[in-house]
């Protein structure tokens, strides 16, 4: 009978979702690190992705005892894995911070697991940087999407929506988890409930808050009749909560029909933000606020897509640019 070396293609012992062994980190995420339910349900993904894959890898059915023997070549197997399988490096690079999460986990609770995790590094092709329109697109998409529906408040409510990603940096579940109770607040400040259930406060515009009251005027869900802290400010057409696919497909419309560039999705728009405030001068401090960044890093990427814009447009009009 052949010997089953660890790596060989076999079948795991029985399908298994793993919550026994995952329930206290769950539990964890959720009421200590205070995550979001979508943000837990993804790192509950990743690492059943990689538990599942470890149980085929070691032919073996996985349990706490399994952890501690694992080395540097097993959890290389489970990126290479994942890349035959057609995973993106982001996607695959964020399931390795999910299992090094809970590898931490663990280890605080006394588990005796492998630290060969922390020695993973993945090999990058370099950042992608974010993609911001120019201001003259911009001010394109604010200005005809009210006219692209047929509905005057479904209009109303697309151009309320983009001011909100663009004036005030707000990612669109940002956006679409706001409360009518704002509505009610004559407030020059907007408070948001970002990743992480983490609290901001951005500045609300006079072209923003005219955009939330010109459809608050015209919406026919608005009810003044139930708590407004619990009532969603954006509804579709039917009367539920607006879903951010379809303004994603809104946007698409728009972007065909007026020759906007491919990248002009909601996130974009929050991009822009950025990228328009700090070429305008704003301080990356304040930028960072703003936008609810943990890291000044991940801010930092804007002040390199300002740098291109600059050198390109100095590569195209500088006339020592040729010299």
């Amino acid at each position: 009978m052949p010997v089953r070396q660890r790596g060989d293609a076999v079948a795991p012992p029985e399908v298994a979702d793993f919550t026994t062994l995952l329930a206290p980190w769950a539990t964890h995420l959720a009421s200590i690190r205070r995550y979001s339910a979508h943000t837990v349900s993804g790192y509950l993904a990743d690492a059943r992705e990689f538990l599942s894959f470890l149980q085929a890898h070691l032919g073996e059915e996985i349990g706490l005892e399994n952890l501690k023997p694992l080395t540097l070549s097993d959890y290389r197997a489970w990126v290479a894995a994942r890349a035959r399988q057609g995973f993106s490096p982001p996607s695959t690079a964020r399931a390795v911070s999910a299992v090094r999460a809970l590898h931490r986990f663990w280890q605080r609770q006394g588990v005796a697991t492998s630290t060969a995790i922390f020695e993973l590094s993945l090999r990058q092709k370099g950042r992608q940087l974010p993609k911001a329109l120019h201001v003259t697109e911009t001010r394109e998409a604010l200005g005809q999407i009210a006219a692209w529906q047929p509905e005057e408040w479904v209009g109303l409510r697309d151009k309320a929506i983009l001011l909100l990603l663009y004036g005030c940096g707000l990612r669109i579940s940002e956006a679409l988890g706001l409360r009518q109770a704002i509505l009610a607040q004559n407030s020059d400040e907007l408070r948001v409930l970002g990743k992480g259930n983490k609290e901001r406060v951005v500045p609300l515009l006079p072209a923003v808050r005219g955009a939330l009251r010109a459809y608050a005027d015209t919406c026919p869900y608005l009810s003044t009749s139930k708590p407004l802290a619990s009532q969603p400010v954006f509804f579709g057409a039917r009367g539920k909560p607006l879903q951010p696919a379809i303004f994603q497909r809104q946007l698409q419309s728009l972007r065909q029909a007026f020759d906007l560039p491919d990248f002009t999705t909601p996130h974009a728009f929050r991009h822009s933000f950025a990228t328009h405030l700090l070429g305008a001068g704003a301080s990356l401090r304040d930028v960072q606020e703003l936008l609810g960044h943990a890291s000044l890093s991940t801010t930092q990427r804007y002040t390199h897509l300002d740098t291109e814009r600059l050198l390109s447009a100095y590569a195209t009009a500088h006339p020592k640019a040729e010299e």
